[in-house]
């Protein structure tokens, strides 16, 4: 009976393991391993006793603990998180060279944002509605802070 207990307390390590590392947020794979190690415990209380009940919950919670402790104080978070910077930006509108009326080409297909030109800078736009393919002629009709919206020419 002690293997039984000691496989239920095991797997559901590995399953709280499971849900910390690999499927985060689930949720699923953490209660599955809680209530086998609930089980384990309980088993071991109905089984063997009081003594060796209170034994195997310490014992369990102990492992839990430490192995919380281990994996918060080594590097595998930093292992397991992103490091790279994310160096994009917002358009930055010279009013000088781009404003209602400008004219320009888009680069990428609008649909319904993308890239255009405009006096050789650029900027990413919005449609209002249509899409608009590469190599598209293209006029600015709004500016709205750092968006600009744009809508095909017949040019």
């Amino acid at each position: 009976m002690w293997t039984v207990i000691a496989i239920l307390i095991l797997i559901g390590l590995l399953m709280m393991i499971l849900e910390i590392i690999v499927i985060p947020g689930s949720g699923f794979a953490g209660i599955i391993g809680f209530i086998l190690m609930a089980a384990g415990v309980w088993l071991a209380y109905s089984k063997h006793g009081a003594t060796a009940g209170h034994l195997t919950l310490v014992t369990t919670l102990s492992v839990n603990i430490i192995g919380l402790i281990l994996t918060l104080r080594s590097k595998t978070w930093k292992r397991a998180t992103l490091k790279t910077v994310n160096s994009g930006k917002v358009n930055e509108i010279d009013e000088d060279q781009v404003v209602v009326g400008s004219k320009g080409v888009t680069i990428s297909r609008c649909a319904p944002m993308g890239k255009a030109m405009f006096d050789g800078k650029y900027y990413e736009v919005s449609t209002l509605s249509e899409f608009i393919d590469q190599n598209e002629n293209i006029e600015i009709i709004r500016i709205s802070g750092n968006k600009i919206f744009v809508k095909k020419t017949k040019d």
